[in-house]
């Protein structure tokens, strides 16, 4: 166990949008935006949004993260167990050698937690494949992260619009037209991620307050700073943070508390002008269970309508994100 690792329990809310963009397409269906069918709900993965924590944490915080991508100098991707084997270069080649499938094994697992922030935050499966007295000897870490979301949806239902345009260069060499592009889009969807910072296997990962501290900025500016063809246009509207002074306890659910309101059709929503967010269920289990919780933080963008009263009877204040 890690002695400097988080003691206490948190919940998390967090609400994002984007316009006439794509925020998590599916390889299964064309790349189009992932939809529920039967309640034509967006749905956008825990892995996207990960995604995203991680690509902040390593290119603006400049942290280490494991999950990424690495190119050899043949242009060959790293695979997951090469990826592993980045972290036995540390040891000397006669030293390595002495050492047998578990104390390989353990010097991974600990270099891993010492310099990989993702792994602190969202465990990993690693998969071994190690020279032991010149044989390949295979095997696995499974750290369970602390930090874990479920599927984002949105609080409205949504169409996809299908986008066509003419490209800048010809279809083949010597044609007389330009090649055609074709894309799928939401007007516009309002997304809401629910996740839990467990303290219980905080320990074993090694995450501390200040990798968190690093979290609660990761997913609130990386989700600002993705800057690409289809998320430009993406805005953290809200991120509320519940943490309690309760071991093993939270409150649970709390994307099943909140509920858009507008006079518009959902399929109608352009904008974050055109609805307000009430949070009313929410306050009323915060204030029965107000004896369990240590503190409450949020951060709001001016431009959603939320009210914040009836928080005051709780310890309410601004969540520390420059």
């Amino acid at each position: 166990m890690n002695n400097h690792a988080i003691q206490n329990r948190s919940e998390i809310l967090f609400l994002y949008d984007i316009k006439d963009a794509n925020p998590n397409g599916d390889p299964m269906d064309e790349n189009k935006p992932r939809i529920d069918e039967e309640t034509r709900i967006n749905i956008v993965t825990d892995v996207r949004l990960k995604r995203t924590i991680r690509d902040y944490l390593m290119n603006f915080r400049k942290r280490e993260i494991f999950v990424r991508e690495i190119v050899d100098n043949e242009g060959k991707i790293q695979d997951a167990k090469q990826r592993a084997g980045d972290f036995l270069k540390d040891i000397d080649e006669k030293e390595l050698a002495k050492k047998d499938f578990h104390e390989q094994k353990t010097h991974i697992k600990e270099m891993i937690i010492k310099n990989c922030i993702d792994v602190r935050l969202f465990g990993a499966t690693i998969p071994l494949e190690l020279n032991v007295k010149k044989k390949k000897v295979t095997g696995s870490i499974v750290l369970t992260g602390p930090v874990q979301f479920r599927m984002g949806r949105s609080l409205h239902k949504v169409e996809i619009k299908h986008i066509k345009g003419t490209g800048a260069f010809a279809s083949k060499p010597g044609a007389t037209k330009k090649t055609f592009r074709e894309e799928d889009i939401l007007p516009y969807s309002l997304i809401c991620f629910y996740g839990i910072i467990n303290e219980n296997t905080a320990g074993h990962s090694g995450l501390t307050e200040e990798d968190v501290s690093l979290f609660n900025e990761a997913i609130w500016n990386g989700t600002k700073n993705l800057i690409s063809r289809s998320k430009a246009g993406q805005m953290p509207r809200f991120i509320l943070k519940i943490n309690y002074n309760e071991n093993s306890y939270h409150i649970g659910d709390l994307d099943k508390m909140i509920s858009l309101v507008s006079e518009k059709d959902d399929i109608e929503l352009r904008d974050v002008s055109d609805f307000t967010i009430d949070l009313s269920e929410i306050k009323e289990s915060i204030l029965k269970n107000k004896d369990k919780i240590k503190s409450i933080e949020f951060k709001k963008d001016d431009r959603i309508s939320i009210d914040m009263d009836g928080f005051s009877e709780v310890v309410l204040k601004d969540l520390d994100i420059q």
